[in-house]
C-alpha cells in the first residue's frame, strides 16, 4: 500500500485493518476471561493458587519471550501468512486449552497460547505502519487496530463470569474457537500481502536471547515479588532480569544496525520519549485496572460479575474517544493530544483515593468514564509517535521494542500495586479501603511522570518545521 494524499486513508486500509480488529480479539479476550475465573479453576483441579497462577503467568511470560522473534519472522516471511500462521496456532493452542485433562496439560497449552500471541501483537502493530501508507495516517489506523486492547479489559471479565456461571469451563477456551476461524477467513479473502523486506535475514539469536530473558525474567520477578510468603524468588530474577538488560546493551553498541532492537532508533528525542511514555502507561493504566474489581469487591461488596460490569463506563469512555484521538494525533501531533490525555487519566483516578463503600454509585461510574476517555487517548498518540522519523526497515525494531516496554510496564505496575495494598492489609487488617487508596496514590504519581517525557514527543508543527 503506497503513500496517501494528506488525510484521506490508503484505498482499503478501514477494511484491511477492521479485518486485524477481528482477528486480534481471541488472545485479547482471552486472558481477560481467564483471570477472572482463577478462584474456579482451584476447585475444579484440585489444586491451590500458587500452581493455577501459572495458567495466567505462563501465557504473560510466553508472550514476552515471543516477542523478541516477531521482528525477525516479519523480515522473513510475508506479513498476512505470518499473522495468519500465528491467529492458527493460537486457535489450535485455544482447543488444546479446552480439553485439557489436568492442570499440567492446561499451564503447557496457555504457554503456546501466550507464544503466538506474542508473535501477533508486534506483528499487528507492523502491519498497521504499512497499512496506513504514510506517517500522517497513523493515528486513524491505531485507533482502528487497537480497539481489541479497549474491548478486551472491558467485556473479557462479563464473559469469563457468565461462562463460569452458566457454561463449562472448558467454554472459556472454546469460544475463540469461531472467532479466530472467522478471523482466518477474513484475513485470507480481505487482507492483503505484505512481501518480507529480507527473506535471508539471519536470527540475531544472542540479542533475542537476551531481550526474551530480559522481558521474561522482569515479569516473573515482578509477579513473585507480590508473594509475601518468599520474595527471594522473584528478586532474583529481577536481578536476572537487570543483567540481561546490560548485557544487551552492550551486544547491541556493537553489533549496530543489525541488533534485534537497533540503539540507534534512541538518539531520536521522540522515539526515547515514546519508549518512557509506554513504560509509564503500562505501570498507570494496567495497575489500577487490576484494582478495580478489588476495590469494588472487598470494599463494595459486590459480586464477581458486577464488579465486571462496573467497569463498562471506562471502556465506554475509551471507544468514545478513540475515533477522536486518531485523527488529532494525525493532525496536530502526539505531544498535544497525550497532554490532556494525561490531564483526564488524573481527573478520573485521584477521587479514587478516597471512594469508600458508601460512595455514590453515579459518581464511580462518572468518574470511570472520564478516565476511559483519558486512557483512551493516551496509548494511541505515543504508539504513533514512537515511528515518527523512523524507516522502513526500523518499524519491526520499533514494534519489537515498544512492546516489550508496555510488558513490562503493565507486569511492573501490577506487581508494585498489589504489594502495596497487600503489604497495608497485612499490617492494619481492618484499613481496607486505605490500602486500596494507597495503591491508586502510587499509580497517580507514575502517571503524573508521564508528563515529563510528553514534552519531548514530536507534534505536528515540529515535524513541519524539519521538512
Amino acid at each position: 500500500m503506497e503513500n496517501s494524499e494528506q488525510g484521506k486513508l490508503p484505498k482499503g486500509a478501514a477494511t484491511a485493518a477492521l479485518v486485524m480488529v477481528l482477528a486480534g480479539l481471541p488472545p485479547m479476550l482471552d486472558s481477560t476471561i481467564v483471570n477472572i475465573a482463577l478462584n474456579n479453576l482451584v476447585k475444579i483441579f484440585s489444586t491451590d493458587m500458587s500452581v493455577i497462577q501459572w495458567a495466567v503467568t505462563g501465557y504473560v511470560l510466553a508472550l514476552g519471550i515471543a516477542v523478541p522473534f516477531s521482528g525477525w519472522l516479519i523480515q522473513r516471511i510475508d506479513g498476512k501468512k505470518l499473522y495468519m500462521g500465528a491467529l492458527g496456532l493460537f486457535v489450535i493452542s485455544s482447543l488444546l486449552s479446552g480439553i485439557s485433562w489436568n492442570v499440567g496439560s492446561l499451564i503447557v497449552f496457555r504457554l503456546l497460547q501466550g507464544f503466538s500471541a506474542g508473535i501477533m501483537i508486534p506483528t499487528t502493530s507492523t502491519l498497521a505502519v504499512r497499512i496506513a501508507g504514510g506517517q500522517q495516517n497513523l493515528g486513524k489506523l491505531m485507533s482502528l487496530v487497537s480497539i481489541p486492547t479497549v474491548f478486551a479489559p472491558v467485556v473479557g471479565p462479563v464473559v469469563g463470569g457468565l461462562i463460569m456461571q452458566y457454561l463449562p469451563w472448558r467454554w472459556m477456551f472454546f469460544i475463540n474457537l469461531p472467532l479466530g476461524v472467522l478471523g482466518l477467513l477474513l484475513l485470507q479473502w480481505k487482507f492483503p500481502n505484505f512481501e518480507a523486506d529480507d527473506r535471508t535475514a539471519k536470527l540475531d539469536l544472542p540479542g533475542v536471547l537476551f531481550l526474551a530473558l530480559t522481558s521474561g525474567s522482569l515479569i516473573f520477578g515482578t509477579t513473585e515479588v507480590v508473594k509475601a510468603n518468599d520474595r527471594n524468588l522473584g528478586i532474583t530474577f529481577l536481578v536476572i532480569g537487570a543483567a540481561a538488560f546490560i548485557a544487551y546493551i552492550v551486544y547491541a553498541f556493537k553489533k549496530k544496525s543489525k541488533a534485534v532492537i537497533s540503539l540507534d532508533m534512541f538518539r531520536s528525542k521522540n522515539f526515547s520519549a515514546a519508549f518512557i511514555c509506554l513504560f509509564l502507561a503500562g505501570f498507570a493504566i494496567n495497575g489500577p485496572m487490576l484494582l478495580f474489581p478489588m476495590l469494588f469487591q472487598n470494599v463494595r461488596g459486590l459480586s464477581i460479575i458486577t464488579s465486571a460490569l462496573w467497569l463498562i463506563p471506562q471502556g465506554l469512555g475509551m471507544l468514545i474517544i478513540r475515533p477522536m484521538v486518531g485523527n488529532m494525533t494525525d493532525k496536530i501531533g502526539a505531544k498535544y493530544v497525550v497532554l490532556p490525555s494525561i490531564l483526564l487519566t488524573l481527573i478520573g483516578t485521584i477521587p479514587f483515593a478516597f471512594f469508600g463503600a458508601d460512595t455514590l454509585q453515579w459518581f464511580i461510574w462518572l468518574t470511570l468514564l472520564v478516565r476511559g476517555m483519558g486512557v483512551g487517548g493516551f496509548t494511541i498518540p505515543i504508539m504513533s509517535a514512537s515511528y515518527v522519523g523512523l524507516d522502513k526497515r526500523q518499524v519491526p525494531s520499533a514494534s519489537v521494542a515498544t512492546r516489550i516496554i508496555q510488558n513490562i510496564g503493565s507486569a511492573f505496575g501490577s506487581a508494585l500495586l498489589a504489594t502495596i495494598v497487600s503489604s497495608i492489609l497485612a499490617k492494619q487488617i481492618q484499613n481496607t479501603a486505605g490500602a486500596y487508596h494507597a495503591g491508586f496514590i502510587t499509580s497517580i504519581i507514575f502517571m503524573s511522570l508521564g508528563i515529563i517525557p510528553t514534552f519531548f514527543l514530536a507534534s505536528k508543527v515540529s515535524l513541519q518545521k524539519k521538512t
